[in-house]
């Protein structure tokens, strides 16, 4: 599907992003990446995450529902 999850630890809003990922069974195929291992994700999320981003560059910003995400993955 081509989904990266921005997030960092210690973030509830992460935690709830990624449990709804979880629920709708997209958690094994979205990767998940925290912020603090690039200056430049830092930069760009720091007071955004969680961020969902599609592999061709579109972003879905919290907070986000499984209706949100559905038609996310549909949008050309």
């Amino acid at each position: 599907m081509g989904l990266t999850l921005f997030s960092t630890d210690g973030c509830h809003l992460c935690e709830q992003a990624w449990g709804l990922l979880e629920q709708m069974g997209l958690s094994n195929s979205t990767v998940l990446e925290d912020i603090i291992n690039d200056e430049r994700w830092l930069a760009a999320y720091a007071v955004r995450i969680p961020v969902l981003r599609h592999m061709d560059g579109r972003e879905l910003d919290w907070p986000f529902t499984a209706a949100d995400i559905i038609a996310f993955n549909r949008e050309i």
